[in-house]
């Protein structure tokens, strides 16, 4: 294959991965907007003097933290572990 190729090839690649990209974060944007307006939906459901419907609302709550939290870990670990990749293929300066 040429160099002409190879860029071309280089080129596709990366337009089709920030492409990918981009849909991903609008995704997660538009699935964080659904989640807030359920959440204040939760909110306002709740019969906030009933105590085991506040019980029941924490305790949704603290499991679904719980959720998030372990999505948040394992979105650093595999950009982490995609960073050490890219690193491995970096040429680096010429020796």
């Amino acid at each position: 294959m040429s160099a002409n190729n190879l860029d071309a090839v280089r080129e596709s690649v990366l337009t089709r991965m920030e492409r990918a990209d981009r849909l991903t974060r609008l995704a997660i944007y538009a699935g964080a907007a659904v989640e807030l307006a359920l959440f204040a939906v939760a909110i306002y459901m709740v019969d906030w003097h009933n105590r085991v419907e506040r019980l029941l609302f924490l305790f949704s709550v603290l499991s679904y933290t719980i959720v998030v939290m372990a999505i948040l870990a394992l979105a650093g670990h595999v950009t982490r572990s995609v960073g050490r990749v890219l690193a491995a293929m970096d040429p680096g300066p010429a020796r």
